[in-house]
């Protein structure tokens, strides 16, 4: 790692991934094309403020890949997120910036969420329009985030997203817009913040599928993750976390080949609660096996149930997670 300016009492680490912040235009769209240290200068050269300005620190650049969040794997996420805890083993470093593209950033930013115990600052940020672009909103987006690292305030608070004038806690983070410059909001801006012990894995990962549920679903899809080997399975669920009978009888037959499967809602706010029975209801879920989900969405349910799986975790605890998620 080399740091963009000189050495000086603390530094902030930015860490690059690619995404829509770091493209540009070309004939075959926009992809990923400016590194870490580019992304840094380029905070320089607009009005949005100066790399070395926020408390003193310098910034430390980091290219870790250059991807579309979209393509990432599982693997790409977790290189992520030993990457900030690598950062983090230099006490000099005041906090971590990742620039991510903001389609997959809830996952990523939320995963490393999940194991990151540093009090100091880990904030993610990234952009809705390519660097290229008139009015590209990266720059900003960057100096924003550098200056929430170099806030005493931001100790403590875990992993947050910084994007378009919000900062926003990555525990209940979600996407809402494809063009808006603030592209997130949040399930709850308070969630209960459980970090899972020991060492972020190196390796191989346990495989866990979504599936979105809606009337016509086939409750073949149940058996095809079964068959395909998949550890869990996160169902998101009409209502507050509902669904077909028939579907209910494939999940209590996952579960009963070893499936953990967790069950939440497609429906952006509120907390899931199982309320309903009739044979496809949450209450119907709950007795067949599965884990409810009160806050985490789809995409951070699946993130959550990927690492305890994979740390080794038994239902129980798995349970106890989820419900710990709630109030």
């Amino acid at each position: 790692m080399t740091p963009t300016s000189g050495s000086g009492p603390s530094t902030i680490v930015l860490i690059s991934t690619g995404g829509t912040i770091s493209a540009q235009t070309t004939a075959d769209g926009a992809v990923p094309a400016l590194g870490a240290a580019e992304l840094v200068s380029s905070v320089s050269a607009s009005p949005a403020g100066s790399t070395t300005g926020s408390a003193g620190a310098d910034v430390r650049s980091i290219d870790l890949m250059r991807v579309d969040s979209s393509a990432m794997s599982v693997a790409d996420q977790f290189t992520v997120v030993r990457a900030i805890g690598d950062a983090l083993t230099d006490e000099r470093v005041l906090g971590v910036v990742v620039t991510h593209g903001t389609d997959t950033m809830e996952e990523t930013a939320f995963l490393a969420d999940l194991y990151l115990a540093d009090d100091r600052p880990v904030v993610f940020t990234g952009a809705q329009l390519p660097a290229d672009s008139p009015g590209a909103d990266g720059p900003a987006n960057v100096a924003a985030a550098l200056a929430t690292v170099a806030d005493p305030a931001s100790r403590g608070l875990g992993v947050v997203v910084a994007l378009g004038g919000r900062v926003l806690p990555a525990r209940g983070v979600f996407k809402t817009s494809t063009t808006d410059p603030a592209a997130f909001d949040t399930v709850h801006p308070g969630l209960p913040r459980q970090v899972l012990p020991g060492p972020i894995p190196l390796g191989r990962t346990a495989r866990v599928d979504s599936f979105t549920l809606y009337p016509g679903v086939s409750p073949g899809l149940i058996a095809a993750a079964v068959a395909q080997n998949a550890a869990g399975l996160v169902l998101a669920a009409t209502g507050s976390g509902n669904t077909h009978p028939d579907v209910t009888a494939e999940v209590a037959l996952a579960v009963q080949h070893g499936l953990t499967v967790v069950v939440t809602s497609r429906v952006p706010h509120g907390e899931v609660t199982a309320t309903y029975g009739g044979g496809g209801g949450a209450v119907d879920l709950r007795r067949a096996g599965t884990i409810m989900s009160p806050w985490l969405r789809a995409p951070q349910a699946r993130m959550a149930l990927i690492a305890l799986l994979t740390g080794g975790h038994d239902r129980g605890e798995i349970a106890d997670f989820f419900l710990c998620q709630g109030f």
